[in-house]
């Protein structure tokens, strides 16, 4: 059941006449989050639910799925036709003039952008309503954690980071014994790992050399893997969460090489990397220490910067970090200036990567870390990589 005192409060405090949540064939995530719904089931007919600012919530559903959101209070109504939706939705929305919806002005945020362009102009062309994105109440509704998500976040980073070295360790001890690996045999035991720790992910990770680890999204496969052999350079990047419900993810990108010393060209680039990293967290550190706001676009800006002014900016291909949730890229605030301007300001209780990386034609570098910040401290919950792994040492 979803606090709908807390979510009117919000909306009082954002001066606010409602949020409005509307779904159609599962389509919006952030609905069932938020107002803990069943993310499966049927749910053919659209429905609107709106939460006011002060009164009673309102929820229009279709007659013959006129159950759909039992669960939720509020006065019902129900429509059939088209033309009894459009009679009934000014009843749901009456009495307010501006009322948020996972919108988000010419989709600067995606993940926040789930209504339909069609549903978006019917609220305000017909209904005459002023809709405004609902990305700050996402956050703090959806996006924000519990303690126990922390609880989980933490555990698992704690057996992710385990999993990470023994992987690395495994790559090392094949080669010596001359029998090697490729990168998809890798991923392949780092998901058998995941299974005898209860550890679940919805997409695999990445195990890749040069120069594949140029490639931020490559994916390996059992046709395309390239054997991991002395004097590789090995990427990985692994996330994973506990299989139960609520539990949220870890998310880190490692780098070894198999060698006994690590080359000056590798260990430059990953100096440069790492140096913006740690900015970026010391960025986030000191104004959230001091209580000041920070937005998401400005930690992009401080890692940005560091990494042009060493000489790789147009290598930087990628933004500096995202939101991590129940789903691996979450709904809060992303630390992002290059492909949206994410101007959302980081709130308490939510967790996004820092993962600045350099991708060379040759090869390519990434570090990664999980950045979780609370009202007066902002910290990095796992191993901090400080230098590339000599694997063969």
């Amino acid at each position: 059941m979803p606090d709908i005192q807390a979510i009117q409060a919000a909306l009082r405090a954002a001066k606010l006449d409602g949020w409005l949540f509307y779904d159609h064939h599962h389509r919006d995530p952030i609905s069932a989050a938020v107002l803990a719904l069943p993310t499966k089931g049927l749910v053919s007919r659209r429905w609107f639910y709106f939460i006011p600012a002060k009164g009673e919530p309102r929820k229009l559903v279709h007659r013959i799925e006129k159950g759909q959101l039992d669960s939720l209070p509020g006065k019902k109504f129900v429509y059939s036709g088209w033309e009894e939706l459009h009679k009934t939705l000014p009843k749901l929305l009456s009495g307010s003039k501006k009322v948020a919806m996972q919108y988000s002005p010419e989709n600067n945020i995606p993940y926040i952008g789930l209504v339909d362009a069609g549903t978006v102009e019917l609220v305000r062309s017909k209904l005459k309503k002023k809709v405004v994105s609902s990305a700050d109440l996402v956050q703090k509704f959806e996006a924000a954690w519990s303690t126990e998500q922390e609880h989980s976040h933490l555990e698992a980073g704690k057996i992710i980071d385990r999993i990470t070295r023994e992987a690395f360790q495994r790559a090392a001890q094949h080669v010596r014994d001359g029998k090697p690996l490729n990168e998809h045999e890798l991923q392949r035991s780092i998901l058998d790992q995941f299974r005898a720790n209860n550890l679940v992910t919805l997409d695999p990770p990445i195990a890749a050399v040069q120069p594949n680890n140029g490639n931020p999204h490559y994916e390996p496969t059992a046709t395309n893997a390239r054997p991991i052999r002395a004097g590789d350079l090995l990427l990985l990047d692994i996330w994973a969460k506990f299989d139960k419900p609520g539990s949220v993810y870890y998310d880190i990108t490692w780098m070894g090489y198999l060698g006994q010393r690590v080359p000056d060209s590798y260990a430059k680039i990953f100096r440069v990397a790492r140096q913006a990293r740690d900015r970026a967290v010391e960025f986030i550190q000191e104004r959230v220490g001091e209580r000041r706001a920070v937005h998401g676009w400005e930690v992009d800006r401080v890692a940005r910067e560091t990494i042009r002014k060493a000489g790789y900016g147009k290598y930087f291909v990628h933004r500096t970090g995202h939101s991590i949730g129940q789903e691996v890229h979450g709904n809060g605030a992303n630390m992002d200036g290059l492909e949206t301007r994410d101007d959302r300001r980081i709130v308490p209780h939510t967790c996004f990567s820092i993962e600045p990386g350099i991708y060379l034609p040759e090869f390519g570098v990434r570090t990664e870390v999980n950045v979780l910040v609370n009202e007066d401290s902002a910290r990095v919950t796992g191993a901090i990589q400080e230098e590339i792994l000599p694997l063969l040492a």
